[in-house]
C-alpha cells in the first residue's frame, strides 16, 4: 500500500482565534505598538512570537502594563476582578475574548443571580476556567475531570447546574455529566452545548481518521487545550501513536518506521503555514500523497470588538 497522508477537515484556526489574532493586528496598525496583551492572545508559540516582533508585549498581570497604555484581554476571556483592575490603572482595554466563552460566563452570571452552586468541567488554573469561574466567586466549583466528577460534595440543599470549558474532549465531558447525573438527579443542563463547535469538529474529523492511520500528528502548543485533546481523542479511536508538535522541526524520522498512514490535523489555534511545513516534512519522506477527510463545513465568523470596530471607523473618517 502506497504511504498516505490524511489530512483533517476542520483544522487550524476558528473563528474566535482568527477575531483574536485580527483584534492585535489590527490594534498595532491604529494606536502604533507597543500594544501589551494580557496572556498568551491564544495558546500558540508560533502566533505569540510572530505577534511578539511586530510589537505585541504579552504580559501575565495587569499591573505589568504602565498606567493608561491599551491592553487587549486574550480569547480565553478574563474574571470581572480583571476588568476592575485595568480600569484602576487608566488601562484602554480591547476585549478579544471568544464569543462562545462569554456565552458561557453569562451564564455563570444568570445561574449565579439564581443562588445556584455551579459545577464547572474544565481544567484547574487553565486561563478559561479562571476567568470563568471569576464571574461569581464561591459559587463556582471547578470539576476536573472524572475524578472531579466522582468526589465533588456539593453544599446541601443548593441548586446544581453544571457548565463546561469550551476546549474539552466532548466524549469525556459526556463522561463526567452522567456520573453527576447519576449521583444528583435534579442537577440542571446548560441552556445550549457549551464545548465550542470549532473543538466538536476536530475531533469529529480525527475520531474518522484515527482508526485508518499507524501514526497521528496534531500541530499545537501543550499549553493549548484543544490540541492536547486531539491526541487524547486519536489514541482513544484507535491509532496506535500520537504526538503534539509545535513545528515540523521537532517531527522524528522513527516515527514512521512501519508507517504507511499518518493522519495530520491541527489544534484550533494553530496557522496553516505550520500545517504546511509539516505536510512538507512528510513528502520528503515518502508521504506525499494527500487525502483529506472532512468531517464539517464551517463558514463561521465574529465581528472585531466593538471598542475597537469605533476606533477603526473614528480613524476612517478622519
Amino acid at each position: 500500500m502506497a504511504k498516505r497522508v490524511l489530512l483533517a477537515a476542520p483544522r487550524g484556526y476558528c473563528a474566535g482565534v482568527d477575531r483574536a489574532v485580527i483584534t492585535v493586528e489590527k490594534a498595532l496598525a491604529l494606536y502604533g505598538a507597543p500594544v501589551y496583551v494580557r496572556k498568551q492572545i491564544v495558546h500558540n508559540k508560533h502566533v505569540v512570537a510572530t505577534l511578539e516582533a511586530r510589537g505585541a508585549i504579552f504580559v501575565d498581570e495587569t499591573d505589568e502594563v504602565p498606567e493608561g497604555k491599551t491592553v487587549v484581554f486574550s480569547a480565553h476571556g478574563v474574571a470581572p476582578i480583571v476588568h476592575e483592575e485595568a480600569a484602576a490603572r487608566n488601562l484602554k482595554t480591547i476585549d478579544a475574548t471568544c464569543p462562545l466563552v462569554t456565552k458561557v460566563h453569562n451564564e455563570v452570571k444568570r445561574f449565579a443571580t439564581e443562588d445556584a452552586e455551579i459545577l464547572l468541567i474544565g481544567h484547574h488554573g487553565h486561563e478559561e476556567v479562571e476567568g470563568t469561574a471569576g464571574e461569581a466567586v464561591g459559587q463556582v466549583r471547578v470539576i476536573d475531570g472524572i475524578d472531579g466528577a466522582r468526589n465533588v460534595i456539593p453544599t446541601p440543599g443548593k441548586k446544581l447546574v453544571w457548565l463546561s470549558q469550551t476546549t474539552l474532549s466532548v466524549d469525556e465531558t459526556l463522561d463526567a455529566v452522567a456520573i453527576l447525573k447519576e449521583r444528583f438527579p435534579e442537577i440542571q443542563d446548560p441552556p445550549s452545548d457549551d464545548i465550542c463547535y470549532a473543538t466538536q469538529n476536530r475531533q469529529e474529523a480525527i475520531k474518522a481518521i484515527a482508526p485508518q492511520a499507524d501514526l497521528v500528528l496534531v500541530v499545537g502548543s501543550p499549553n493549548s487545550s484543544n490540541s492536547v485533546r486531539l491526541v487524547e481523542v486519536a489514541k482513544e479511536y484507535g491509532t496506535p501513536q500520537a504526538f503534539l508538535l509545535d513545528y515540523a522541526a521537532e517531527a522524528k524520522d522513527e516515527w514512521l518506521e512501519g508507517v504507511e498512514t499518518v493522519g495530520v490535523t491541527s489544534g484550533a489555534s494553530v496557522p496553516e503555514i505550520l500545517v504546511n511545513d509539516l505536510l512538507a516534512w512528510l513528502a520528503q519522506r515518502g508521504f506525499g500523497e494527500v487525502e483529506t477527510v472532512t468531517a464539517m463545513e464551517e463558514s463561521l465568523l465574529f465581528s472585531l470588538p466593538p471598542e475597537l470596530r469605533k476606533d477603526m471607523k473614528a480613524a476612517e473618517s478622519k
